[in-house]
């Protein structure tokens, strides 16, 4: 089954589901897209004021951090934090997260603020976001402490009878399963929802092309995005005057007026531009291509017709924790001598296959996925000697190990019926995923969108 042109750009060019799919839209409005954080212990972020669990030894009596749930509704993640950090008084750095969150969604998540007192984040007060104190912890938060997500969405404009709709939703969800679950590429939103071109811009950082990734951020335009932002871009893209773009950049295009206003002052240093854009941000760009050449080594893997819960010769596995997350520092390469054995830790669930996160520490599969990694390597003209990053170091990636399955918990299709506001039916579900695991990935096997963008993914 082919796939929309925009997912085999982004690097997601298979299925591994054969429904046809309901088709619909997501995020029609942001409570059509809920997400509830969910801590290793156990500690769930609720959306609504529910009894607090306190989890993570968290204490009454005041230490360095204060852990607090953020719950916010159609705001950016890093936006949010710094707004919350600016009414506090502080740096962002002193903000820390779990994980990152949908922007276009009603989304709750743990946050630590260092030296805040519960008295400080009673008086922060932002429209669309609110803080809940839940008590102080002598560390603070990080990726460690993430288990996954719990998501409630709603799929709208289904034009498929109510029995037709749950019976291709059942199949495709059984279909997962017996894969031995969610095909683990990296979502849409890894690279940019109305304007995918982070991969690109990561490429060209990579090859040390700062000018060209600096105006491809800039003023590559996107048909979805708003019409002023295009305009601005476009003018941009064609007279390369930062202190003319500077004016009509709109307010809202915030990271890249960051950008132009150092190269108005010193007009070909877009090294020294990206530089001005929050730490976590210049990361992203050289993650997003990473992600699009394990999205590319998945799809190859795929198309080869391989089982994804199958181990060839040469591949790379990884031990399974008991809560399913995986261990990626326990790998093994899969050899003669060792195959039966990891077959059936397959099988059972304790191990899984895993392809690279290609970096400067070098980790590609042997056997015939290790050539087809290295001839996707050679077409993209790249080398692991790239990611090393000497000029921006901050943006450097080591690379690593990514399974090429992720388990869906907790699946449940609760309703099934006629919408309020959009015409044809609507499908409520609910869902937990790993963390690092996209519902995207989950609901495009689902719908199986022609046009993925105006779907709302």
């Amino acid at each position: 089954m082919s796939v929309p042109k925009i997912e085999e750009f982004l690097g997601m060019g298979a299925y591994v589901t054969k429904t046809s799919g309901v088709n619909g839209v997501i995020k029609q409005s942001v409570d059509d897209f809920m997400v509830e954080e969910v801590l290793v212990d156990g500690s769930r972020a609720r959306i609504e004021n529910a009894v607090k669990s306190p989890g993570l030894g968290v204490s009454t009596k005041k230490q360095e951090y204060l852990l607090c749930i953020l719950v916010k509704r159609d705001w950016d993640t890093f936006v949010a934090i710094k707004n919350i950090a600016k009414q506090l008084n502080k740096s962002q750095d002193q903000i820390k997260i779990a994980g990152i969150k949908d922007a276009k969604a009603v989304t709750a998540q743990y946050i630590t603020i260092k030296y805040a007192s519960i008295e400080d984040v009673a008086n922060v007060r932002i429209k669309d976001i609110e803080l809940r104190p839940v008590g102080y912890l002598r560390r603070e938060l990080s990726t460690f402490y993430l288990l996954g997500n719990c998501f409630r969405i709603k799929i709208k404009g289904i034009t498929n009878l109510e029995s037709t709709t749950r019976k291709k939703i059942a199949e495709t969800i059984q279909e997962l399963e017996l894969a031995g679950g969610l095909p683990n590429y990296f979502g849409h939103q890894r690279f940019g929802t109305t304007r995918p071109i982070t991969h690109l811009i990561g490429k060209a950082l990579l090859k040390g092309d700062f000018g060209e990734a600096g105006m491809i951020f800039l003023a590559e335009p996107s048909f979805y995005e708003h019409p002023s932002s295009r305009q601005a871009r476009k003018k941009l893209q064609s007279t390369r005057n930062f202190m003319q773009a500077l004016k009509n950049f709109p307010k809202q295009l915030r990271y890249e007026r960051l950008m132009l206003a150092h190269l108005v002052q010193k007009q070909d240093d877009f090294a020294g531009a990206f530089k001005q854009l929050p730490t976590k941000l210049q990361a992203l760009f050289v993650q997003a291509y990473q992600s699009y050449l394990f999205n590319r080594f998945l799809t190859a893997r795929l198309m080869k017709g391989t089982p994804l819960n199958k181990a060839e010769l040469g591949d790379w596995v990884i031990w399974v924790e008991r809560s399913g997350l995986p261990m990626v520092n326990t790998a093994k390469l899969v050899s003669l001598d060792n195959s039966a054995e990891i077959g059936v830790l397959i099988k059972n669930g304790k191990m899984r296959v895993a392809l690279p996160i290609v970096g400067c520490n070098p980790r590609l599969s042997r056997g015939g996925m290790g050539q087809i990694e290295k001839q996707i390597l050679d077409e993209e003209e790249v080398s692991l000697d790239n990611f090393k990053m000497r000029d921006l170091p901050s943006m450097g990636a080591r690379g690593g190990l990514r399974p090429i399955t992720a388990p869906i918990k907790d699946f449940s299709l609760d309703d099934v019926s006629v919408g309020a506001c959009v015409v044809g039916l609507e499908a409520s579900m609910n869902f937990v995923l790993l963390r690092g695991c996209y519902a995207t990935v989950l609901l495009r096997e689902i719908m199986k969108p022609k046009n993925p963008i105006r779907s709302g993914f």
